[in-house]
């Protein structure tokens, strides 16, 4: 694994810039203060265009001397809110213990960028903007309940040829995701007092009965990206409480994770061959969300977000690796367990993607996260390497 070599200065600034951007609170739909915060720092650091989107999205450009690739750095602004009473720490304190920094976001996900962000503008001084094309970085809102729905909007302002995922690999670099879908199933019967259940239709017992069936259907297999399971998240009946009655409505909620090659209409008529089998009177459909940006503006998706994944000996990822071994450092590669907005990027728009960031996966959404200061180190000599690779290699990848 790659460790840090950065000079103590440089290391005060990156920790510096975590600890001010996990002093601020950014839950899904209240990223402002931390976006307004972003914004003035790259003006500071000279970007030459910083402009938010209407979905509050902080998108920062600087400008090469010449023509070239855009190279874009992807993180998102958001995080999930804190369980009270569940932290030791100051969920927004930006303590440091040790070498480990902590906070709400610190590895899901404001460590890695206050490291990309640290790397762009160092490479950017080093080289004195003679590069080619252009390097872009983007703190998107929303992700955390929209995987790629705000990207969709940056990647049509920026066009990258080029993007780096943030999210947390353990400093190897991820080729690819599993996808994720949430699957409305709802059943409905027929109320009656429960003293007299004949008189009714359980809708509860419509819905066990598909839920059965479905837990026998064979999860699509991937042989990079694993299988596509289903999980029940969520259950619920109508009328709640059901005091004496039958109930008449169940909702349940699967989380279908996703391989490649699947779309909404493949999930789905899979899911309903299962239950035209079983003779299960059950309606089934993707969850639909929608929800209010801190800038005012509506976001609003179905939830299927596409897996992705590029073989490792695809040129421009070839070319990374190689780079890093060059400099005597073992680049692992991976696969994400989770979601990103690689969904949009490589999942839909197939640009070519990797993803490289500090810390664990399942530091994600803990009590007392954090991030290792040496990790979050180590990541700003990762991604100026990635930079300097692409802008080497880019005409050949």
């Amino acid at each position: 694994m790659m460790r840090s070599r950065l000079p103590l200065e440089d290391e005060a600034k990156v920790v510096s810039l975590c600890q001010a951007l996990i002093r601020l609170p950014s839950v899904s739909g209240q990223e402002a203060a931390v976006i307004e915060y972003a914004g003035t720092y790259l003006r500071q650091q000279q970007f030459d265009e910083v402009f938010t989107d209407q979905y509050g999205s902080l998108v920062g450009i600087i400008n090469g001397s010449r023509p070239g690739p855009t190279i874009l750095f992807d993180g998102h602004a958001d995080t999930v809110p804190v369980e009270p009473g569940t932290w030791k720490r100051d969920p927004y304190g930006g303590e440091i213990e040790g070498r480990r920094l902590y906070g709400r976001g610190a590895s899901d996900m404001k460590g890695a960028i206050a490291a990309f962000l640290t790397a762009v503008t160092a490479y950017a001084e080093a080289c004195r903007g003679n590069f080619p094309g252009r390097l872009a970085v983007a703190l998107t809102a929303y992700e955390e309940l929209f995987e790629g729905v705000a990207a969709r909007r940056v990647s049509e302002m920026v066009r990258p040829d080029f993007v780096v995922i943030g999210e947390a690999t353990n400093l190897a670099l991820n080729c690819g995701q599993r996808g994720r879908a949430e699957v409305v199933l709802e059943a409905r019967g027929r109320s009656a007092h429960s003293a007299n259940p004949e008189k009714g239709v359980n809708a509860v017992l419509l819905m066990l009965k598909a839920l059965t069936g479905l837990s026998e259907l064979p999860p699509a297999d991937d042989s990079e990206l694993g299988k596509g399971i289903a999980v029940v998240t969520d259950i619920i009946s109508a009328p709640y409480p059901g005091a004496s009655v039958v109930p008449a409505f169940c909702r349940a909620t699967l989380d279908r994770r996703l391989v490649r090659g699947e779309s909404p209409e493949s999930v789905l008529t899979a899911i309903r061959h299962v239950l035209e089998r079983l003779e299960a009177d059950v309606q089934v459909s993707l969850a639909r969300d929608e929800r209010i940006c801190y800038t005012g503006e509506k976001i609003a998706a179905e939830k299927f977000f596409p897996a992705w994944y590029f073989s490792p000996s695809e040129p421009f990822i070839r070319s990374i690796v190689d780079a890093f071994e060059r400099e005597q450092t073992e680049l692992r590669r991976g696969i994400y367990g989770f979601c990103t907005n690689g969904s949009h990027y490589a999942g839909e728009r197939q640009i070519r993607t990797v993803g490289y960031g500090p810390s664990h996966e399942y530091l994600a959404h803990i009590a007392d996260e954090y991030i290792d200061v040496d990790d979050m180190c180590a990541a700003v000599e990762g991604y100026r390497r990635i930079i300097g690779t692409w802008h080497d290699n880019w005409e050949t990848c």
